[in-house]
């Protein structure tokens, strides 16, 4: 299969999660992926024609169309369009076309698009809306127009904030000094396993991941070795759900960004590992690394960080 198909069907796998992502947390990320394409076409273009390259064979291979989607996905719903122009300079322009285009760069695009968004606006890059069950009805951005507006910086800060709630790892890292079962009775966004609307998001990841695995478009080994990390680490740290648990190993397999990452982020063939026991062992480490900062960390979810550290380190692997 071309690089272009294989693109495409990987953009293809994420329709589950974006489909548990808007049902749950409204049209925001639909509205994100509209303003993200167009803008990733149009600096990628830009960056081809500024290189003497062909701009509409640069443009059919569909690596600006996935890194835009992949980014798309990771922002809170209805990001502002600035905060999604910004990530997607940074995705395409630098870290894609500085280090000589597709195949060539060294980081994950998405990832250092957002990476940059998270350090540079960390108030906007937290603002997740309650998802729906969670704050009850009439949640004004659950609707096209809304988001829409809220994506335009129609909305005040304040309104956004009323309609907005500290996603469940963010409370776990915060609340240390209660029991497991305390936060579950005390904050409803918790849910069955990992959150209210995130333990869906993340089973329409895995169901987006496996169909990539049964087409063979991506390896095993760099799941298996994230997701079996994790699931390690949260067995050995999660005290019997007391107050000092880090969250039980349902909870951090279906919270946050799990499931995208492992089956989307860190099977990059370009900025991952290439011998399967590298991939092995590198999906290994972002399982460890991502609970670690989870648990530790000045961060709720530290995956954008933790993969472009094993994206320095993939070559070493490979050695």
């Amino acid at each position: 299969m071309s690089s272009a198909g294989i693109m495409r069907e990987v953009a293809l796998a994420t329709t589950p999660g974006i489909l548990m992502l808007s049902a749950f947390f409204g049209w925001g990320t639909l509205i994100n992926i509209l303003w993200a394409v167009p803008i990733a076409l149009l600096f990628e273009s830009l960056a081809l024609r500024l290189r003497g390259r062909a701009v509409q064979a640069g443009l059919r291979d569909g690596s600006a169309l996935l890194s835009a989607v992949l980014l798309a996905i990771a922002l809170p719903p209805a990001a502002p369009w600035w905060l999604i122009a910004t990530g997607i300079a940074g995705a395409i322009l630098v870290a894609k076309h500085l280090y000589g285009g597709i195949g060539h760069n060294v980081f994950n695009p998405a990832m250092v698009g957002y990476a940059v968004l998270l350090v540079s606006f960390p108030l906007e890059m937290n603002r997740w809306l309650a998802p729906a069950g969670a704050l009850g009805a009439g949640q004004a951005l659950i609707s096209p127009l809304g988001a829409m507006q809220a994506s335009l910086g129609l909305f005040e800060a304040t309104q956004l904030d009323a309609l907005s709630m500290a996603t469940p790892l963010a409370v776990l890292r915060h609340e240390h000094a209660r029991m497991m079962g305390e936060l579950a009775a005390v904050y409803p966004q918790f849910g069955t396993l990992g959150g209210i609307g995130w333990e869906w998001v993340n089973a329409g990841f895995l169901a987006g991941g496996l169909w990539l695995l049964g087409r063979r478009i991506i390896d095993w080994q760099a799941p298996l070795g994230m997701l079996g990390a994790m699931l390690l680490m949260a067995l050995l740290f999660y005290a019997g759900g007391s107050s000092s648990s880090g969250g039980s190993p349902l909870f951090h397999l279906f919270s946050g960004a799990t499931m995208l990452g492992a089956f989307f982020i860190i099977t990059d063939p370009v900025s991952g590992a290439s011998s399967a026991r590298a991939r092995l062992l590198c999906g290994a480490l972002v399982g460890v690394l991502v609970y670690l900062v989870r648990h530790w960390g000045n961060y709720p979810d530290g995956l954008a960080f933790v993969v472009l550290l094993m994206n320095v380190v993939a070559p070493l692997l490979d050695r």
